[in-house]
């Protein structure tokens, strides 16, 4: 079977748990060599890169924080010396700190917004200039693919989570601005915006049969979201497959922004 993303280097941040970690995994089984970032947790990072690394594909762990400018510089330095160089990025560190907006300090604002935005930021800059430095290659019809992590979240209000929704409608601005400023140099840019995944940060949200039933409210499609659903659009976002896919805001979501809560109220 045909590797879509063969002989190609990826970087995956966030990669130690939940949707990092299933892009990573899916990323690698179609053929590409990943690194992948963690913040806190090293020993799921590098579980991942072993099993990817005796399974016969090429992957290691770097630890990082996506929001700080030294740590990307360090990060993207090590997939240099590992790789040679990225031709895929993925944005995809995120977290949540949620409050009311009366009772939301200061430092869980910044900490949401630094990581989910500005991280989006700093990652997709330095993935720019390495695929500048590096030039064309026989690898990939694009220069280089950046896929930033944004969520449903980019277009539906959350009362209590406005830090997050806030991060993430910013992605959304952001993706759009950048995937029109580097398109020319043939750099696509696009996002993946995943409705409810059945992952640990949201998990108080499908664990017990009353939790499930009233997620599924809010999905028509009528079932839970798995890691796998977002790896699968992440490596065709990353491959040639979607080489004319720029500026876009794939929705993972089963339904979700159909706002099914108006399905007899229209």
């Amino acid at each position: 079977m045909e590797k879509l993303l063969a002989n190609q280097f990826a970087l995956v941040t966030g990669a130690s748990s939940g949707i990092g970690y299933g892009v990573a995994q899916a990323l690698a089984n179609a053929g590409a060599s990943v690194a992948l970032n963690y913040h806190s947790h090293a020993e799921s990072a590098e579980k991942l890169a072993d099993e990817i690394n005796q399974s016969g594909g090429a992957a290691f762990a770097v630890q990082g924080d996506v929001s700080n400018p030294e740590d990307i510089d360090a990060m993207f330095d090590a997939c240099r010396a590992r790789f040679g160089t990225l031709d895929i990025v993925v944005a995809n560190s995120g977290l949540q700190r949620d409050s009311a907006i009366a009772e939301m300090s200061m430092d869980d604002w910044q900490t949401v917004l630094g990581t989910n935005l500005t991280g989006q930021f700093l990652t997709a800059q330095a993935a720019v200039k390495e695929f500048r430095r590096r030039g064309p290659t026989s690898a990939s019809k694009a220069l280089g693919k950046i896929i930033c992590m944004s969520s449903v979240h980019e277009v539906i209000p959350w009362a209590g989570h406005a830090n997050y929704t806030a991060s993430k409608g910013g992605v959304q601005m952001f993706m759009k601005s950048l995937a029109q400023e580097v398109a020319p140099e043939r750099i696509r840019v696009n996002s993946i915006a995943p409705g409810a995944i059945r992952t640990k940060i949201n998990h108080d949200a499908w664990d017990t049969s009353a939790a499930s039933r009233k997620l599924l409210q809010l999905i028509p499609y009528g079932r839970v979201g798995e890691v796998e659903d977002i790896g699968k659009a992440a490596v065709w976002l990353a491959s040639d497959e979607s080489d004319y896919v720029v500026g876009t805001t794939l929705f993972v979501d089963g339904g979700m922004t159909l706002y099914p809560g108006f399905v007899d109220n229209g």
